[in-house]
């Protein structure tokens, strides 16, 4: 492996820091499409160099853009996310009914075995894919339509699908995540699909049956076992033993079970790292200090990984999709935050150091390793 590069998504525009294997040294190329906000970028498993990246802004729309050599030049793809049929509603923050609208692509999601095929998570919730490289977009339905659609209801920062994780070997299962709706899984390619929220709780929910309406922040799978997947919920940070048919509390002893990133360790499913804020209101670290927490135990215990991180005045936040890991030998972690620094450890969390500081807030965080 040669090194890595790490694809930083921001409020204003997109960086790309690169190294080789030692991760000693980093180069910062940016800010590319200066002004926009990049919710995402990531690159296919399949051919690095194709990168995808969602350039949104609240005046111009939505762009898609697409790289074929490493992020050195980009095209425009396409922009059209029709939804499938009659769009129908939602439900709205008053519970009355809302019309079902496009604003944003939030996740891109490549597929594992065909770089012209990319999953696109929007807003409003519907999940999209790509089999030509991003030329034109295609809603699959099953979801949107499923029978609980129309009593979704968003979230603080809409009604977003945010996640989408692929089974490693089983092209036809996928997991996506919505705000505020929850976990939903197909078996058969995306044509139907059903909740997965068994287990979770919220205390801001009446009905203690309910099988929709939770605020799922993110989700992480390590390919190594498909049947345990982590989820870092409103409050609560849950795990899955069973491909999401359950969830159980892991949030031990969690200094704060509220945060929106979890990431599994590239090599080892029983680690895991979350980064704990105080509450849904105080978007910050507890005691204003930035610790990463890992569990080495699937969760039944967490430390907290301080050395290189800010221990005093810290008010930052991470958001859910701006954790990620590399897959050299020793697990590179990454982290950008919402005060525009970007944290790598070499060694799997024991250390941290800034690799770019003072960039506009970071929206993502996804680290390529490179052949």
């Amino acid at each position: 492996m040669s090194g890595v590069r790490v694809l930083v998504g921001t409020r204003k525009g997109a960086f790309i820091l690169e190294s080789d294997a030692s991760r000693d040294v980093w180069t910062v190329d940016g800010p590319l499409f200066g002004g926009w906000e990049i919710y995402h970028m990531k690159g296919s498993p399949v051919d690095p160099d194709r990168i995808y990246a969602s350039q949104s802004s609240g005046w111009f729309g939505q762009i898609i853009q697409r790289s074929n050599d490493g992020g050195k030049t980009w095209e425009t793809m396409g922009n059209e996310f029709p939804y499938e049929g009659e769009a129908g509603t939602h439900q709205w923050y008053d519970g009355t009914p809302h019309p079902w609208e496009f604003k944003r692509v939030w996740h891109l999601e490549p597929s594992l075995s065909d770089p012209d095929t990319v999953y696109a998570g929007v807003e409003d919730a519907a999940l999209f894919r790509t089999t030509d490289g991003g030329h034109t977009w295609h809603e699959l339905p099953g979801l949107r339509r499923h029978g609980s659609g129309a009593s979704w209801m968003p979230g603080a920062g809409g009604l977003g699908l945010h996640t989408i994780i692929q089974h490693p070997t089983n092209p036809k299962r996928l997991w996506i995540a919505i705000s505020a709706a929850g976990v939903f899984r197909t078996d058969d390619g995306g044509a139907s699909w059903e909740p997965a929220n068994t287990g979770l709780t919220s205390k801001y929910m009446a009905d203690p049956n309910a099988t929709v309406g939770f605020c799922v922040h993110n989700l992480s799978l390590n390919p190594g076992n498909p049947e345990r997947l982590y989820m870092q919920l409103h409050w609560n940070v849950m795990r899955s033993d069973n491909g999401a048919d359950s969830w159980q509390l892991i949030s031990g002893n969690l200094p704060s079970d509220f945060g929106f990133p979890v990431q599994v360790h590239a090599h080892d499913p029983e680690t895991v790292y979350v980064v704990p804020i105080k509450s849904d209101s105080e978007h910050y670290p507890p005691d204003a200090r930035l610790r990463v927490y890992r569990s080495r135990n699937a969760g039944k215990d967490w430390e907290a990984l301080t050395k290189g991180l800010p221990q005093e005045h810290c008010y930052v936040n991470v958001l859910r999709d701006a954790m990620s890991a590399d897959r050299l030998p020793s697990c590179g972690i990454y982290f950008g935050t919402t005060g525009g620094q970007v944290y790598m450890s070499p060694d799997s969390g024991d250390h941290w150091q800034a690799i770019a500081r003072d960039l506009p807030a970071v929206l993502s965080v996804e680290a390529q390793t490179l052949p």
